[in-house]
């Protein structure tokens, strides 16, 4: 990965339905080279997929919150994964050090949603501590990294 894949990568991070036509226009690629560029992107795996970015607000999803979660023991990991994968709150799940196990972001439309959501979690076989952040504002939401490489 070089310089000019950083920054298409960077157009279809802000875009991913840019076309290669005006990423190209961007980078000062032509066309093909642009199309050439993002196929091998995404066959090395770099590109993951293509997805839709919502406002939580504005499908009625107005609390936001970060929910830590501590298991009483390791055999538990698996159930307490495949609890929260099935939950349509919980928007991010990662398995983390310190004092807790897991952080839950979690999405929910009333805090009245989100004290029904830290029953379903408090009652998942094996979690025996959790505790809850409520977010007030967020300033920045990227949802994917570029490389560190100079322009």
């Amino acid at each position: 990965m070089d310089r000019m894949d950083v920054k298409i990568l960077r157009c279809l991070r802000e875009n991913a339905r840019m076309n290669a036509k005006v990423i190209g226009e961007q980078v000062q690629m032509s066309v093909s080279a642009v199309i050439e560029r993002i196929r091998k992107l995404e066959a090395s795996g770099i590109i993951k997929r293509y997805t839709v970015l919502l406002d939580s607000k504005l499908v009625g999803k107005d609390i936001s919150a970060f929910i830590s979660v501590s298991l009483e023991h390791p055999k538990y990991n698996d159930g307490f994964v495949e609890a929260v994968k099935r939950n349509n709150q919980v928007v991010e799940c990662s398995y983390v050090t310190g004092d807790f196990d897991y952080i839950l972001k979690v999405a929910s439309k009333s805090t009245e949603d989100l004290t029904y959501l830290l029953g379903e979690i408090k009652s998942i076989q094996g979690v025996n501590l959790t505790k809850t952040l409520i977010v007030l504002n967020t300033f920045k939401n990227d949802v994917s990294v570029l490389p560190d490489m100079p322009d």
